[in-house]
């Protein structure tokens, strides 16, 4: 009985279903197979809209057809058509409408050495290892015009500097390398003066072009990538490169190889023993002063991988195959050689900005890294060092890349974070000189430093540094691009790495001081400068 039960409420239940069922579709096939009336159109089924597609609908209504067929208000909104006049937006002679193109280049073309002058767009995004060209052909090339294209260097580096070798009597770097004397600009012709110059408006600088501290390119920008000094390569000739050389002396860039300080072991002094750190000695060196974790991040540190130039395959720049770069071969003992590169933050590669390598001494002290960039931390840092030139897909994957795991750049970072500034016998704690131990024209170069001469402005704190970044409108004094925000480097420590600037346009603490007095307007003497330079050297 229960199973007979049972089946009869199934079946009712089954066909109770079916019976709704059936009316409700005669009801929708009514509605759907009713004829349109005359006079009106059949209505196309609705679909419905996010809410940023209904509200550029509504927008774009009442001046624009909806579109008819295919999905391209997904790609382009009708609702973002500008009608506004051409605006140059307050730039005037800087902006891209007033500069010349960049002129077309390819791998190993010359490039101009006055790319400031030039503007716009230059070839694609994303690289090609292909060399479009032979093996041989391309080492042809690079051997032929290196003689040509070096002494067109020199010429324009004799015109902008007098490298005279003079240096600072009693001024030494932390290791004992002398400290060169400047200031090496060459004022411009008909100028006697740095205070002739500086009495000069913005305006009238720029309209005779005066102006001696204009940026500085990559010797073969077109190239580009890293370009390690004389000191380096004698020690690594596996950095030689076949297309170029460095421009700027070696007794103008800091010492090699530099000490390195911990903030772990302050009372070791220099940790190497005036020793390069390499992978086959570092264990050596630290095993014992180091965690695992901080030992295993500077090995990464040391460890070459393939770079966009540097590498095993035909897009390279050495004649033979190369193992790459390590970060240490540029922040060597975790300061800096003075090799430069480009900023990877942009495109044409005739726009990037010519970088030197920083120093990573008291990046604990810092919030920010890199020039343009903003990097928010040591680890980050770390990851996208390897992207050289700004492009992991195009160049990076094909060459390839270190591909460092998370958890390694950490500890690449967590060795970053305790290198230390040398000490500063003459720094109080509170980053004040101790009266008793300088000399007049140092204590009146403190008072500048806050005062007239408006550097504590951004160089403040226990690294002398502000964290931010700030745009100087260096094109006040020259026509041509402007470079925009640009981070503040600390001064910390400033006498240990020269040259200054992120171009290197200022070779000297001298040259830095003639290029903020006219920058700021300060209107600064002569003995002013020199208690300033003084200060600085206390740093």
């Amino acid at each position: 009985m229960a199973s007979r039960r049972f089946s009869w409420q199934v079946w009712f239940l089954l066909g109770l279903g079916l019976a709704v069922g059936y009316l409700l579709g005669q009801q929708d096939h009514g509605a759907r197979g009713q004829a349109p009336q005359k006079g009106t159109k059949k209505k196309a089924p609705t679909v419905a809209r996010t809410p940023i597609e209904e509200q550029t609908a509504v927008a774009a209504a009442p001046a624009y057809e909806p579109a008819k067929a295919g999905p391209t208000h997904l790609l382009q909104s009708p609702g973002a058509v500008s009608s506004r006049q051409p605006n140059d937006y307050g730039l005037g002679d800087h902006h891209v409408s007033k500069l010349p193109p960049y002129p077309p280049a390819g791998p190993g073309d010359r490039t101009p050495l006055d790319l400031w002058r030039y503007a716009g767009r230059n070839g694609p995004s994303v690289g090609n290892p292909t060399l479009g060209m032979p093996w041989e052909e391309w080492v042809e090339k690079c051997t032929r015009q290196k003689p040509l294209l070096m002494a067109e260097v020199r010429t324009y580096m004799e015109s902008r500097y007098n490298f005279s070798g003079e240096a600072i009597e009693g001024a030494f770097m932390s290791g004992g390398k002398p400290i060169m004397k400047g200031p090496v600009a060459r004022l411009p012709k008909g100028i006697k003066s740095w205070e002739e110059l500086a009495a000069l408006s913005p305006e009238e600088i720029r309209a005779r072009d005066l102006f001696p501290y204009k940026p500085l390119a990559h010797p073969l920008q077109s190239t580009g990538h890293m370009l390690f000094p004389e000191q380096w390569t004698k020690v690594h000739p596996e950095h030689i490169r076949m297309d170029v050389d460095f421009d700027i002396p070696d007794p103008y860039l800091p010492e090699f190889p530099p000490p390195m300080f911990l903030t772990t072991h302050p009372e070791l002094g220099d940790v190497t023993g005036g020793r390069e750190i390499t992978l086959g000695n570092y264990f050596e060196i630290f095993d014992g002063l180091l965690t695992g974790e901080q030992l295993e991040g500077l090995k990464e540190l040391l460890r070459p991988t393939a770079t966009t130039w540097f590498n095993h395959t035909t897009h390279r720049v050495t004649y033979e195959p190369s193992a790459g770069v390590s970060c240490f071969s540029c922040h060597v003992n975790g300061h800096t050689n003075g090799a430069i590169e480009l900023a990877p933050d942009s495109r044409p590669n005739q726009a990037r900005l010519r970088v030197d390598t920083p120093t990573l001494r008291g990046n604990y002290n810092q919030q920010i890294f890199s020039s343009k960039r903003s990097i928010r931390s040591l680890d980050h840092f770390s990851e996208v060092e390897e992207y050289f030139d700004g492009d992991p897909g195009g160049l990076g994957q094909p060459i390839g890349l270190a591909n460092r795991q998370k958890q390694l750049t950490n500890r690449m970072g967590d060795f970053n974070a305790i290198i230390d500034f040398p000490p500063a016998p003459k720094l109080g704690v509170d980053m004040r000189l101790k009266p008793e131990l300088c000399t007049e024209s140092e204590l009146r170069g403190e008072q500048l430093f806050w005062g007239k001469a408006k550097c504590s402005i951004c160089h403040g704190g226990p690294a002398f540094g502000d964290d931010y970044m700030h745009n100087l409108q260096v094109e006040r004094f020259y026509t041509g691009r402007p470079e925009g925000p640009i981070k503040t480097f600390p001064l910390r420590n400033i006498k240990d790495s020269p040259p200054y600037l992120h171009d290197g346009r200022c070779p000297t603490l001298h040259d830095a001081v003639e290029f903020f007095n006219l920058i700021l307007e300060l209107r600064l003497t002569p003995e002013e400068k020199e208690d300033l330079v003084a200060y600085l050297l206390c740093l």
